[in-house]
């Protein structure tokens, strides 16, 4: 492996109209508000149990929910300059809504900026906080409002924003998406349901050429194409007279991502106009004229273009409905240079003008970056949360010292019978119990090189096995009790208040491993912790509960200090082995351990003694691509065919509504297993089923086993420092003859749904990187590529960046998981609604197996393709992403395609056994 109930929909009224809603149909809205999860701003025919139903603080006053906005009697200017100030610095107050792709907004920003902004969540700073750093600290140049699920409507979706847009008359503002429409709503628009959701999906856009769009062309075949996520858009015949349409749609036509890229961005298509200045005079003038699309004779939304920008004629404020940030919007960065641009200008001409404070070295600025070090102080909130990554360096408590011992044997493994008869005769006795083998076994197009394998070993060897406390308790969130059981079969246990990831960091920053020890080696891992983290461990990373407990282990790793590696690339064994070092006072000599050594000389003689074995090679399976139904295999699923469809139109009422642009919908089928030989089980899957990050776990304490065949990278960092994650969305199946294949892969390729798909969860993987990443470090290398594998062809990006120095592994970790291709965006929303649709827990299944090595590097796939046998069963999880393209059907179809490597291993197995038995 590179290994309560929904209330009954209302329509809330406008600050300053008569409400949220359209000629043709009401949004609905939930009366439900100050919720942490914010679940509920949505009405549907099915009623959910409402999660995480805890009063929070919104930050908004009374007032703002039940009547009309009113204005402040503190209205004061802000932030006055010198006239001949000039700006080295921006500094934005970055609002984040909770959303996924903040971070993104995040990354421009710091580039473009000179500094990063400060990000706060929209409930996180009360308004007399808030208005202290702008008005008293005058801490601030400007605010960002970040997009989001749900609706400027709802309270508990919009928070402070409101009230910012309201009383900071004075203060350049920028709204995106949600933003955007709060700008809207805010002064009198009304929020309607958008003519069809569009989101993973571009439009051509037209705009007046105002300061925000300056240097930017303009219309169809223009290339000024932009990224939407959005199900709700600003009514245009609403517009109140202070707020100007700026940008707007071409055509109702949306491109995919490839359409998009036949015709390239003409940077002079603007031509002289990008250059010249229009006056406000202009626009309140000529607005008719600009906006004749939007004519107030027109009922509805159905024959019109979209707004895709406003500007208020009299304060410094904007909006875009499009995403600026997003990987395939073109000319995204201007936008935000033009507004660096505006807000410089704006203070400047500001006047009268008194000193100001221009330093960005306050506490706000100094040590975190996205300064959750001061919003935590200033809310008592624990620093490590979905968007609160501390950016401070860990202290190295209670270091042990250790030293790694290596023989590399050139040109082995083909010899000896390759990898899998490499595990099976020096780790598959005894039913192989207690083994891991992190297994490239597919390889080609340099997809993976090394494989990693070993058992029970030295006298670092130990078991850490976690569960969650039981999640019925609310006063515990991500607390659980931690199972050790060290070489020796000692057993002890201890609950871990602060959750396994804590544990896990506090482990890997105690390890000292001197760099000359591995610096030859060209793999990252040298000894410490291989397993893997349950899905449930959400609950540590930004989630507030767990709707259903795991029945398996929440984590379970091994320490490994004995283990073997093969480079499939050169053929070549390593043997490793990992000790202690007696470091006696005063004294720098390392003695090494007569056990590692022993171990090394008795690992290589087996290797150099192995004869390859006749009866272990299996015989090469074809493909089959008559789809398998899993009921005809004996597996019982939790949910019907009809259950199923009926989830994925829960799923596209949540997406219409606005509350996620993209649900992963999972399920989980199981079977009932008796005397089966589980290694024998996972060398059939590996063989059907080949893939680069493919894994095999035995744990036999809880009589459970893993036989993975994932083709997809979780998170990866290297020894270098750098990031990568590789997630699926999209997938097809193979063909039967070579034409048809091709004609399937090329079908997947110009798939306007699936490009959809992986473009949102791209996005949402750059903003979890983001978080932990150098600012303009986070690229895409490869975006939308098609993967074959034994079944199925998959469309596979991969996004990478360059890691902070002061952060650790577990905090890379902690800021991504779950993986995204598993969860849909935005994450913390999504997996509320998901949460609530599905029946159990996904235990293992969605969750990440690799490695965390003691040089800080780890290595993590997503758990799919997955077998996963405990206590006599055995159980397969499934889903996909449903995005407003979905169809239903189709979506129950594709869930069944992704079953079927691990579905057809178990049947094909079994009926073998049974003639064996006959």
């Amino acid at each position: 492996m590179n290994f309560g109930l929904v209330s009954p929909s209302y329509v809330i009224p406008s600050p300053c109209s008569t409400g949220l809603q359209s000629t043709d149909e009401r949004l609905p809205i939930s009366k439900n508000v100050g919720r942490v999860g914010r679940l509920g701003c949505f009405s549907t025919q099915d009623q959910l149990q409402v999660l995480n139903c805890d009063d929070r603080k919104v930050g908004l006053s009374p007032h703002l929910v039940i009547g009309p906005l009113q204005e402040s009697s503190m209205v004061k200017k802000h932030l006055e300059g010198e006239a001949n100030l000039k700006f080295k610095v921006v500094r934005t107050l970055l609002i984040d809504n909770y959303d996924s792709y903040t971070y993104n907004v995040y990354h421009e920003l710091s580039v473009i900026n000179g500094v990063p902004p400060v990000v706060v969540r929209n409930d996180e700073w009360t308004w007399e906080y808030i208005q202290h750093q702008l008005y008293e600290e005058k801490a601030f140049d400007n605010i960002v409002i970040s997009p989001g699920p749900g609706s400027p409507a709802c309270p508990a979706d919009i928070g402070i924003c409101l009230r910012l847009l309201l009383e900071c008359k004075d203060i350049p503002i920028l709204g995106v998406c949600l933003g955007h429409q709060a700008l809207g709503y805010v002064n009198g628009a009304r929020v309607v349901h958008a003519p069809e959701p569009v989101h993973g999906r571009l439009s051509e856009i037209e705009h007046i050429g105002c300061s925000l769009f300056n240097g930017i062309p303009s219309g169809r075949n223009s290339g000024f194409k932009v990224v939407r996520y959005h199900s709700l858009v600003i009514d245009a015949d609403s517009l109140p007279d202070e707020l100007i349409p700026i940008a707007w749609t071409s055509s109702r036509d949306t491109l995919s991502f490839v359409e998009a890229q036949e015709s390239n961005v003409t940077p002079n298509a603007f031509g002289s106009q990008a250059d010249q200045h229009i006056s406000v005079d202009y626009f309140s003038k000529n607005i008719k004229t600009l906006c004749s699309w939007a004519s107030k004779n027109s009922r509805g939304m159905e024959n019109k273009k979209v707004i895709m920008g406003i500007m208020h004629l009299a304060r410094p404020h904007y909006g875009v409905q499009f995403h600026p940030e997003s990987v395939a919007t073109s000319c995204g960065r201007q936008i935000f240079e033009n507004f660096k641009k505006i807000t410089k200008d704006y203070w400047l001409r500001s006047s009268p003008i008194n000193e100001r404070k221009v330093s960005h070295e306050s506490q706000l600025f100094r040590k975190m970056p996205n300064g959750d070090l001061i919003a935590n102080k200033a809310n008592g909130r624990n620093p490590f949360t979905m968007y609160n990554t501390v950016m401070l360096a860990h202290e190295r408590i209670g270091a042990r010292f250790l030293k790694l011992k290596w023989k590399k044997l050139n040109g082995l493994a083909s010899q000896v019978g390759g990898t899998r008869n490499i595990f099976c005769q020096l780790f598959g006795n005894q039913k192989a119990e207690n083994t891991f083998w992190l297994d490239s076994s597919s390889i080609e197009q340099g997809r993976a090189r090394f494989s990693f394998m070993g058992g029970k070993g030295g006298p670092l060897w130990k078991q850490v096995t976690f569960k969650l406390s039981d999640q019925s308790d609310t006063t515990v969130k991500c607390g659980g009790n931690l199972l050790i059981e060290d070489a020796q079969g000692s057993l002890g246990s201890t609950y871990l208040k602060d959750g396994f990831l804590d544990f896990l960091d506090k482990e890997l920053q105690s390890f000292h491993c001197e760099k000359e020890d591995y610096e030859e080696l060209p793999f990252d891992f040298c000894g410490g912790y291989i397993g893997f983290i349950g899905y449930n461990l959400k609950v540590e990373c930004g989630v507030t509960s767990n709707r259903h407990k795991s029945s398996t282990p929440d984590a379970c790793f091994f320490f490994v200090d004995n283990f073997i590696v093969t480079d499939h690339l050169y053929d070549d064994v390593y043997v490793l082995s990992l000790h202690d070092i007696c470091q006696p006072e005063g004294s720098t000599k390392q003695l090494e351990s007569c056990s590692t050594l022993s171990w090394l000389e008795d690992t290589e003689k087996k290797l150099l003694d192995l004869k390859v074995s006749a009866t272990g090679r299996f015989k090469k399976q074809t493909s089959q691509h008559v789809m398998l139904d899993p009921h005809n295999a004996g597996f019982l699923a939790e949910k019907s065919r009809d259950q199923y469809i009926k989830d994925v139109e829960k799923c596209l009422e949540f997406i219409k509504d606005g509350e996620s642009y993209e649900l992963c919908l999972t399920t989980q089928m199981r079977k009932r297993i008796e005397g089966i030989d589980c290694l024998e089980l996972y060398l059939n899957l590996r063989e059907k089923n080949p893939a680069p990050y493919a894994a095999w776990l035995n744990f036999a304490s809880e009589s459970l086993c893993i036989c993975c065949s994932s083709p997809e990278r979780f998170l990866r960092l290297d020894r270098n420092g750098f990031l990568e994650a590789k997630p699926i969305k999209g997938t097809i199946a193979r063909g039967t003859a070579l034409e048809e294949d091709m004609m399937l892969k090329l079908r997947l390729q110009n798939s306007e749904k699936d490009q959809a798909e992986n473009l949102m969860i791209v996005d949402l993987l750059r903003n979890d990187l983001a978080r932990v990443c150098e600012p303009g470090s986070v690229h895409v290398p490869l975006l939308m590529d098609v993967e074959s594998y034994a079944t199925v062809h998959t469309m596979v990006s991969t996004i990478r960046g360059k890691k902070q120095a002061n952060l650790s592994s577990v905090d890379c970790v902690r800021a991504a998981f779950p993986g995204g291709s598993m969860t849909g965006a935005p994450k913390l929303r999504s997996m509320e609604l998901i949460d609530a649709l599905e029946n159990s827990s996904r235990g293992i299944y969605s969750g990440s197996i690799g490695f965390f090595s003691c040089n800080q590097t780890f290595d993590l796939n997503i758990v799919i393709r997955t077998v996963v046998l405990h206590e006599g069963e055995a159980s397969i999880g499934a889903g996909g992403a449903i995005v407003a393209l979905s169809n239903p059907e189709d979506e129950y179809e594709e869930m069944i395609l992704k079953t079927q490597a691990p579905v057809r291993t178990m049947a094909e197995y079994q009926n073998r056994l049974q003639s064996n038995q006959s």
